[in-house]
């Protein structure tokens, strides 16, 4: 990662090109900043349709481990990330013996684990929520009374709310490990919260660390619902510890790109981590509309060795996160009502059909001051008929 990849620039003969695995709209997003900047794209996702597929110079239609698809993407590419944490990560160490690839596959395979990732954040001396691994028989039978109620967590593959059941018995803990098909899992005692909020860093592969402002996120069934960023939406003494405890665990894993960790905010005021995302992140969209630089923006410096510069918030900003659920009855929603409210930027994913829960896009609303932004956010949600926040 110590060769700079200008943009422009030829390599081996060819317009210097940045790969990405995974093909969703996060790689979407990543395509379109890295094409701003003169870089040609290259993405490797089977879906034919999928969003980054089909703005990007070259797809490659193949699965992650397809050894074939990840050797054209090798002979394209200059450098290559990844938009999604399940990538698998022995693609992902394929692709870095020959590749430079941010981030790297032992940082993905810690985010895909988590109790390894838990135990990362142990080691950072970043506070974590009282837990147990649930590998065996044994290992459940063990299982303090103090950590219930609790959510049951799968180890692996979960995400917006996926893979997780609530228990507050231990029966009811018998009971959910069996509906995951006793996989390994973590069981976390559910704690009384405040709030949820996020932090977003990017790390270069020498070792400069810039990061955006803390963001508050609001969830609703797993979800993430809302994120709202500007001075004062979270304690500055409270801001600045979340900031650090990303740090240290972007520094502990020796982590190159760009890197989201989310916390919990408990009733006393504590914080305690929750989980990481090793690519940017959902709470961090109102970035491309509010700041001078996005998340994405920092994503293709961090893979291709150029400078970092703090990014600078200009506006205040309310993002909501569009769903599925908002084309009734398959009909799209009232877009030209929403835009007519000042400040509103609307993002659409290019995906071709909307069903429950599914991220179809995101809408940020800006302005000059936080009582203006938080009334128009109130004013398109009340338009798309998302619940008041």
């Amino acid at each position: 990662m110590s060769r700079v990849i200008l943009p422009g620039a030829m390599v081996n003969g060819q317009p210097a090109t940045l790969g990405v695995m995974g093909g969703g709209q996060l790689g979407r997003m990543f395509v379109h900043a890295a094409q701003a900047m003169g870089y040609f794209t290259a993405v490797l996702d089977l879906d034919t349709a999928s969003p980054a597929g089909r703005v990007s110079h070259h797809h490659i239609q193949t699965d992650y481990l397809d050894q074939q698809g990840l050797a054209q993407l090798m002979q394209r590419c200059a450098a290559i990330t990844t938009e999604f944490e399940n990538v698998p990560a022995p693609a992902l160490t394929t692709l870095g013996a020959h590749r430079p690839v941010a981030p790297s596959a032992e940082a993905v395979a810690i985010a895909q684990d988590r109790a390894a990732e838990k135990a990362h954040f142990v080691r950072c001396g970043v506070p974590v929520a009282p837990h147990a691994v649930i590998e065996t028989a044994a290992q459940l039978d063990a299982v303090s009374d103090d950590l219930l109620p609790g959510i049951l967590k799968t180890a692996r593959m979960g995400y917006d709310g996926k893979g997780q059941i609530r228990v507050s018995t231990r029966a009811a803990l018998l009971d959910a490990w069996a509906q995951l098909k006793n996989v390994p899992c973590v069981l976390e005692k559910m704690l009384p919260l405040q709030a949820e909020c996020s932090v977003i860093v990017a790390r270069a592969a020498g070792g400069q660390m810039v990061h955006f402002p803390v963001q508050l996120n609001l969830h609703r069934e797993g979800i993430l619902a809302v994120t709202s960023v500007y001075d004062g939406a979270l304690p500055a003494p409270l801001a600045e510890q979340a900031v650090a405890a990303t740090r240290a665990i972007a520094e502990g894993l020796g982590y190159v790109g760009v890197l989201c960790v989310e916390f919990f905010v408990l009733q006393d005021g504590q914080l305690v981590v929750n989980e990481m995302a090793p690519r940017p992140h959902n709470s961090g969209h109102y970035t491309l509309d509010a700041c001078d630089q996005s998340q994405f923006d920092l994503q293709v410096r961090t893979l291709t060795g150029l400078p970092l510069t703090p990014p600078r918030q200009h506006s205040p900003a309310i993002m909501l996160n569009l769903l599925g659920d908002l084309w009734r009855e398959g009909q799209s929603p009232a877009w030209d009502r929403v835009l007519a409210l000042p400040g509103a930027h609307l993002h659409l994913y290019g995906k071709l059909s909307a069903r429950p829960g599914r991220k179809m896009g995101h809408l940020t609303l800006t302005g000059d001051s936080v009582a203006a932004v938080r009334a128009t956010a109130l004013q398109a949600a009340a338009v798309l008929g998302i619940d008041a926040f």
